[in-house]
């Protein structure tokens, strides 16, 4: 009788882990360790879109572990790489956007986002242009000036090759009259390595998003030519690039994928778990804080919203001449 009573609680103890590691899917995604990717360098956006997820995640579901790790380079396609070889795995967001569509282009990249799984468009953001606070460039006309004069002596730090920074330099050089292709455009892994570059006077301007450059501006180590949006922000005192003379707006955008292979329940665990994540307090906080605009989309919404960016992102980098 007794070895019939211990047979029977080991087989419910068999069960209950099973049922444990079994509760998001194929993988266990409602359990474990969440990892978050950041495919860029510590403070981009990117990271810090990584990490205030990885707060609010940890607010809305606090009994959910959750990691984020860094994995720069090729605008983030090296990450996108790394991911597609995570098939299947239900613990796994890369937080990505605008700037990978821009740079799978620019790097022919083999892996696309083709080969992940769409979760949740989560943002928006505008540009920003910036220079030293000593900078001789006062106005977005002394800029154009300075580029018509000879465009390879102004030096523009901006996120990676192909990307949102990148593409609005050479939209910006088009209205201005200048050869998108004469642009001298540097580009980093991260915001982080561009805002050092203009703290050490090392590159004219800079062009991020607003987040990344707002409270040097404010603490006026960095002075706004202008932002690109169609009308001025309410938390920054900077023209909009339109009232600048130039007939330039838009917007960068961030999301985050799984990697491909996903089960339906891995797939419906993380969309669930990121929608949490979007309705807590400390999310809304963070989208306030940073100058944000919410954007949320998920499902069929979002994965149709990536394909039509891929191919629009395609025409206007093929029209600047950004391809290498």
């Amino acid at each position: 009788m007794r070895l019939r009573i211990l047979a029977a609680l080991a087989a419910l103890s068999v069960t209950a882990l099973s049922a444990c590691g079994n509760a998001g899917g194929g993988t266990g995604a409602a359990s474990g360790t969440l990892k978050i990717m950041a495919p860029a360098n510590a403070g981009g956006g990117w990271d810090q879109t990584s990490r205030t997820a990885e707060q609010a995640i940890k607010q809305a579901d606090p009994s959910r572990k959750v990691e984020v790790y860094n994995v720069p380079g090729a605008g983030g396609t090296i990450g996108l790489a790394q991911l597609a070889g995570e098939k299947g795995n239900g613990n796994l967001l890369m937080t990505m956007g605008l700037v990978m569509v821009g740079a799978i282009e620019q790097n022919k990249s083999k892996v696309t986002l083709a080969d992940t799984t769409p979760i949740a468009k989560l943002t928006e953001e505008y540009e920003i242009v910036v220079v030293p606070a000593e900078s001789k460039l006062k106005t977005l006309a002394d800029l154009v000036e300075a580029w018509k004069a000879d465009p390879k002596t102004v030096s523009i730090a901006g996120g990676s090759a192909g990307g949102t920074d990148h593409i609005l330099a050479g939209l910006m050089a088009k209205a201005a009259g200048v050869d998108p292709k004469q642009i001298n455009y540097v580009a980093n892994s991260g915001g982080g390595e561009a805002l050092n570059l203009l703290l050490g006077n090392k590159a004219t301007i800079g062009i991020s998003g607003v987040g990344e450059f707002a409270e040097q501006v404010k603490a006026g180590k960095l002075r706004a030519l202008g932002v690109s949006s169609a009308q001025k922000l309410p938390t920054l005192d900077a023209p909009t690039l339109k009232e600048g003379g130039l007939d330039v707006e838009i917007a960068n955008w961030r999301g985050m994928v799984a990697p491909g292979g996903l089960s339906d329940a891995d797939k419906k665990s993380l969309t669930d778990l990121v929608t949490k994540m979007h309705g807590s307090q400390s999310w809304k906080d963070a989208v306030a804080k940073n100058g944000w605009i919410d954007a949320f989309q998920t499902g069929q919404q979002f994965a149709d919203y990536l394909g039509a960016e891929q191919t629009r992102v395609k025409g206007i980098i093929a029209e600047m001449g950004l391809v290498s």
